[in-house]
């Protein structure tokens, strides 16, 4: 008879801890949940969430802060710092970004560097590493705390190796491996993606994606490109390389473009493209004034990029029709436009591509805004960490 209580008796403990996992896991996958979702997403019910929540809050894994949905009243469920902290960094052309965060994915200390047209690859390296040193003593943490670090990078980036493939597209980086040198610099696992990816990541947990899929966030700048998220996950495709619009040639005749081909998309949308269109007319105008004479009514601006709107939505047709998402992203610096932008790229998109799959489709501004690539690198590294290792510490310490 003992032996039989004792089985049930750990059977209930092994339930227990599943239990207490499975509910960590969607806190650290939503950064901030309700208890009445935590119950949707994890099948148990409200009152055994209730009573892991509070056991979890008295262990210092996770914090709760009262809330207000559909004008009830809810409470917050985040992830505490105690369990550790990540790094994530935004390496752009011409700016870096590095951020510290919670499990949470709450930014706890941000630093922001503008980059020199010609800055050299370990110059950014070791200014990253000095940020994090710098972060950590201003939060009053030990390096030791940081489970894991995120990069985006501004460039198509190939997983083998860990370096831009795209040479000439980031000038200064070319052949470094990223990944390496800055887990050789700081000790710490590192994982490495597109930027376009980690903000289709960000936007799909933080913004303008949540419960959307598919998904593509487009990013328009002075590069064209994609993210593709999935059932929840990055699609990289089988090189890595997925999600790159701005290569898809509008015209076979046209310029030649960087990567080999002639009339990418990239060189007659881009921002740098829109530019040039107009240096006869308006002369070297920056892109803060190219976008702000558009939004006070400039005949020729406006036409540069309601043109550009109609190539981006003939080539997102394409791109329509193989995926058929639920949702579009647009973001980067067109998307400050508004529908001087989106109008006539849906109109575009609409006209080009199956009428079956139209309707559905919608097309929205990101809403994350600069930092979306640096929270979508600090996703990343939460989701290449686990987080059970320092929870069962945590328990443990204080069971005993």
């Amino acid at each position: 008879m003992a032996e039989i209580v004792g089985l049930v008796s750990g059977s209930q403990t092994s339930l227990r801890e599943a239990n207490r996992a499975r509910i960590i896991e969607q806190v650290k996958r939503f950064g901030v949940i309700t208890q009445v979702e935590l119950a949707d997403a994890t099948g148990l019910s409200a009152g055994t969430v209730s009573v892991i929540v509070k056991e979890l809050l008295e262990a210092g894994v996770v914090n709760t802060s009262p809330t207000s949905r559909s004008g009830r009243r809810a409470v917050n469920v985040t992830l505490a710092r105690r369990l550790g902290l990540v790094v994530g960094v935004h390496i752009g052309q011409r700016d870096l970004r590095v951020g510290l965060a919670n499990p949470a994915g709450e930014i706890l200390q941000q630093q922001h560097l503008p980059l020199g047209k010609d800055h050299r690859a370990d110059t950014g390296l070791d200014s990253i590493c000095l940020f994090i040193a710098d972060m950590l003593e201003r939060l009053g943490a030990e390096h030791d705390e940081i489970l894991g670090v995120g990069v985006a990078v501004d460039a198509p980036i190939d997983h083998n190796t860990g370096m831009v493939c795209s040479p000439g597209l980031m000038r200064g980086w070319d052949q470094v491996p990223i990944g390496e040198s800055l887990q050789n610099r700081l000790h710490l696992p590192v994982l490495i993606d597109n930027a376009s990816n980690t903000r289709a990541l960000a936007e799909s947990r933080f913004g303008a994606g949540v419960n959307a899929n598919p998904l593509v966030y487009l990013a328009i700048a002075q590069g064209i490109g994609a993210g593709i998220m999935v059932d929840a996950e990055i699609f990289h495709g089988f090189t890595g390389t997925a999600g790159e619009i701005g290569h898809i040639s509008i015209d076979e005749n046209g310029p030649m473009c960087y990567c080999g081909n002639r009339g990418c998309l990239e060189a007659y949308a881009g921002t740098r493209a829109l530019l040039e269109t107009l240096r006869v007319t308006h002369g070297n105008l920056s892109l803060s004034d190219f976008i702000n004479q558009a939004v006070s009514g400039d005949v020729a601006c406006r036409r540069v990029i309601e043109d550009a709107a109609h190539r981006v939505g003939f080539a997102l047709s394409g791109v329509c029709n193989i995926i058929d998402p639920q949702r579009i992203i647009v973001g980067g610096d067109l998307a400050g436009v508004g529908d001087l932008f989106l109008a006539p790229l849906r109109a575009a998109t609409a006209h080009f591509a199956l009428p079956s799959s139209t309707p559905t489709i919608e097309i929205v501004p990101g809403e994350l805004g600069e930092e979306c690539a640096l929270i979508g690198a600090i996703c990343l590294a939460l989701d290449s960490v686990s987080l059970s290792g320092n929870l069962e510490g945590v328990l443990l310490h204080d069971a005993n």
